[in-house]
């Protein structure tokens, strides 16, 4: 999508991503958030969920590599973002993100709705993202 500076209504993208043990334990590092309902078997197991469940912000950061690197793509910037969380994302789980132009507010803005979706079909996560998307540098050859 870089260097497609024109973006019409339904323009979609998504990507698909296995969620591991080991991303929820990367991301509980990374972030701090050691809630035991995502790294502890034990705890989990006595939740309503019956098992671990990945952090819902780890499930929502495939949003933003769907918007970050292919709609519209590197060089945007994220000016807001909604989100839903409307069911569990188990270790082991598929999930696809998706993101999809619903409105084009400006040449500087682009609404669009946001969504994972699991391996049964089930809408895990949905949102609207409004953003920038990239613009050339003034002055200067997209190429140089």
């Amino acid at each position: 999508m870089q260097g497609n500076l024109m973006y019409t209504l339904g323009q979609a993208a998504e990507m698909t991503k296995i969620i591991t043990e080991e991303d929820v334990f990367l991301f509980a590092g990374i972030t701090g958030d050691r809630n035991p309902v995502h790294i502890s078997k034990e705890f989990a197991a006595k939740t309503r969920f019956g098992e671990r469940i990945a952090h819902g912000i780890l499930t929502a950061g495939l949003i933003s590599a769907v918007i970050g690197m292919k709609l519209p793509g590197p060089g945007c910037l994220y000016v807001s973002q909604t989100l839903q969380f409307l069911g569990p994302v188990k270790i082991g789980d598929e999930i696809t993100a998706r993101a999809e132009i619903v409105e084009v507010i400006s040449e500087k803005r682009l609404r669009l709705r946001t969504q994972c979706i699991n391996q049964r079909k089930e809408t895990v996560l949905d949102g609207e993202a409004i953003i920038v998307p990239p613009r050339p540098v003034r002055g200067k050859q997209a190429n140089s």
